[in-house]
C-alpha cells in the first residue's frame, strides 16, 4: 500500500489563512514568509486535519461504541461523563483548520485555473461536516468561514446541513469529471516536493468514489425518516469504492525526529490509551470463549491482531484485573495492529461500503445483493487486516491472515451461510468488527438505538453519569471555544431540545435519530 503522508503538519494554518497584502517597498517582503501561496500547499493542511478532526473525535467514541473501557473506575467517558472538551478538537479542526482554508484555496486555485482543487475543497468540506453533525447535530455553515467578519455564527439545522453536504458533493464530482486538459496545476505535485493530494495521489477516480461512497453513508443514516430510500444507496454505491484501494485513510511515516503530531492517535507515543483496555463486547465477536463469546469455539483470525490472546475485555464502569491487561508489561491496547505508531487512520474503507450495501439492500428486500455484499465486506477487512505489519514498541509482528483462514471463518457458523440466515444483526455485528475504533459506529449504534437484539454483548455502564438518567448518548456536547465565545448560540442548542444538564443534552437524539 502506497504511503500517504503526515509530514507537512508543518505547512498547517490553524485559525488563520493566507491573504494578499501590499507593501510600500520590496525589501519588506520576506521571501521566507509567503502571504500567498498556491492551492497545492495548502490542500495538504486541508485534508490532514480534516482527517485529524475524526481522530480526535475517536478518543471520545471509542468509548461511546464500547470498543474500549477504563482499565480502572474512573468518573469518564465509558461512564457517560462527557465534557465540552471531549468535542473541543471536533468542532475547531472543523471549523478554523480543516474547512475554514478551503475558501483561500479555492480562490486561489479559481484564479490559476484548477478546477481539481476546487472539487477536492468541496468533496472535503462535506467530509467534516458530515462527521461534525452526527457527532454534534446542529453545527453553523450559513454564516460560518467568515473571519473576523463574524465570530458568533448562527447554527444551520442538521436537516439543513445534509442538504449541503449533498449539494457539496454533486459539486465536487463535477467538478472532478472535468477533463484534465482543464486543469492548470497537476492535483499531485511530486517535484521539488510532494505537494496537493496527499490522500490519493492525484487520482480523480478516487476522489469521485470517495464522495459517492460518503454520499451514500450519509443516506444510510436516515433508517428512521420516511424519506429513507435504499434504493438511492445502492444506486451510488454502484458508483463507489470497489476495492480495499479506494480506501480514505492517512498512513503515518517516520518523521527526521521524533513528533507526536506524526504518529497514530492510538499509539504509543501518544498515549491516549494508557488507561485504557478492551470492552468485553468487542472481545465476545472476537475470542471464541464459551464463557460469553458470541459464537462460542470459533475463533475470529483477526482476534489476536485486533486484540491479543490474553485479551478478556470488561464492561464499562468495571474494574479489570492487571493480570488480564499486561503483556511483558504492556498494556493490550497498544500490541493492537490499529494502535502501531506508524499505521494507519481509516475514514472511510471499502469494507463499510459493502456493510452499508448488506444493509440497504436487505432493507430493499434483495437477499442475494445484502448476502453477497455481506460476505465482502468480512472478506475485505480480513484481507486487510491481515495483511502484515509491526510494531516497533513492543517488538510485535502482527500475523498474516491466509486465505485459507478467510475461507475457514466464511464457512464457519459465525457467518451467515445462505440468505436465509442473514439477518440485520449478522450485518452489523459484523460491521461492528470491521468499523473498530472508528465514530461511525457510533452513529450505527444511535441509529439501532442501542438494540439488545443486534448488539447483544452492548452493557450500559455501571455507575454510569446519573445526569443521563438511564440513557445512551445520542450526542456530543458543543465545543467549550463555542461556550466562550458563542455563548448565545450554544444556550439556543440547549433550549431547542430541551435540555437541563449537560447529561441531559448529550442522551437527546439528532435529527436523523428521530422517526418521523
Amino acid at each position: 500500500m502506497k504511503q500517504r503522508y503526515l509530514l507537512f503538519l508543518g505547512l498547517l494554518l490553524g485559525s488563520g489563512t493566507f491573504t494578499a497584502c501590499e507593501s510600500y517597498l520590496d525589501v519588506n517582503t520576506d521571501p521566507n514568509n509567503p502571504v500567498t501561496t498556491t492551492p497545492n500547499f495548502l490542500l495538504p493542511g486541508i485534508i490532514s486535519q480534516g482527517i485529524q478532526t475524526q481522530m480526535f473525535t475517536s478518543l471520545t467514541t471509542t468509548y461511546l461504541a464500547q470498543y474500549t473501557v477504563r482499565k480502572t473506575l474512573a468518573t469518564s467517558t465509558d461512564q457517560y461523563y462527557l465534557s465540552n472538551g471531549n468535542s473541543t478538537n471536533t468542532f475547531n479542526y472543523t471549523y478554523y483548520y480543516s474547512a475554514g482554508n478551503v475558501p483561500t484555496m479555492t480562490a486561489a486555485a479559481e484564479a490559476e485555473g484548477s478546477p481539481y482543487y476546487v472539487g477536492a475543497g468541496k468533496i472535503m468540506t462535506a467530509m467534516v461536516l458530515a462527521h461534525a453533525t452526527d457527532m454534534l447535530g446542529d453545527i453553523p455553515y450559513t454564516e460560518a468561514f467568515k473571519g473576523a467578519a463574524n465570530y458568533t455564527p448562527a447554527y444551520d439545522s442538521q436537516q439543513q446541513i445534509y442538504a449541503t453536504i449533498n449539494t457539496l458533493l454533486d459539486e465536487g464530482i463535477t467538478l472532478m469529471e472535468r477533463p484534465a486538459s482543464e486543469e492548470f496545476r497537476p492535483l499531485y505535485v511530486t517535484s521539488p516536493s510532494e505537494s496537493g493530494d496527499i490522500l490519493y495521489k492525484g487520482d480523480v477516480q478516487k476522489w469521485i468514489r470517495f464522495a459517492n461512497t460518503l454520499k451514500a453513508r450519509q443516506l444510510n443514516h436516515l433508517t428512521k425518516k420516511s424519506s429513507y430510500n435504499p434504493q438511492q444507496v445502492l444506486a451510488l454505491l454502484d458508483k463507489g469504492f470497489t476495492s480495499n484501494a479506494d480506501d480514505a485513510q492517512i498512513q503515518f511515516i517516520p518523521a527526521v525526529a521524533p513528533q507526536v503530531n506524526t504518529t497514530n492517535i492510538f499509539g504509543t507515543t501518544r498515549n491516549n490509551y494508557a488507561t485504557a483496555t478492551f470492552s468485553a463486547n468487542i472481545i465476545k465477536y472476537l475470542n471464541g470463549n464459551a464463557g460469553g463469546a458470541a459464537y462460542p469455539g470459533i475463533v475470529d483470525p483477526r482476534y489476536t491482531i485486533m486484540a491479543t490472546p490474553i485479551s478478556l475485555g470488561t464492561d464499562p464502569g468495571v474494574s479489570v484485573p492487571s493480570t488480564s491487561f499486561v503483556l511483558n508489561g504492556y498494556a493490550d491496547f497498544y500490541s493492537s495492529w490499529y494502535a502501531r505508531d506508524l499505521g494507519i487512520f481509516q475514514v472511510m474503507t471499502y469494507a463499510e461500503a459493502k456493510f452499508i450495501e448488506a444493509e440497504a439492500a436487505f432493507r430493499a428486500g434483495n437477499l442475494s445483493r445484502a448476502f453477497t455484499a455481506y460476505r465482502a465486506g468480512i472478506r475485505a477487512h480480513m484481507e486487510k487486516v491481515g495483511s502484515g505489519g509491526s510494531n516497533a514498541l513492543p517488538p510485535v509482528t502482527f500475523p498474516l491472515i491466509s486465505t485459507a483462514q478467510i475461507e475457514d471463518y466464511l464457512s464457519s457458523a459465525a457467518v451467515a451461510q445462505n440468505e436465509s440466515q442473514l439477518t440485520l444483526k449478522r450485518i452489523m455485528e459484523q460491521k461492528y468488527i470491521a468499523m473498530f475504533l472508528n465514530p461511525e459506529s457510533w452513529s450505527d449504534l444511535r441509529r439501532f438505538d442501542f438494540s439488545a437484539t443486534t448488539y447483544p454483548n452492548f452493557r450500559f455502564p455501571v455507575n454510569a453519569n446519573p445526569e443521563v438518567d438511564g440513557k445512551f448518548p445520542r450526542r456530543m456536547l458543543p465545543g467549550a471555544t463555542e461556550v466562550l465565545y458563542n455563548p448565545a448560540a450554544v444556550s439556543k442548542l440547549f433550549s431547542d431540545v430541551g435540555a437541563t444538564s449537560n447529561g441531559d443534552y448529550i442522551t437527546k437524539p439528532l435529527w436523523w435519530d428521530q422517526a418521523n
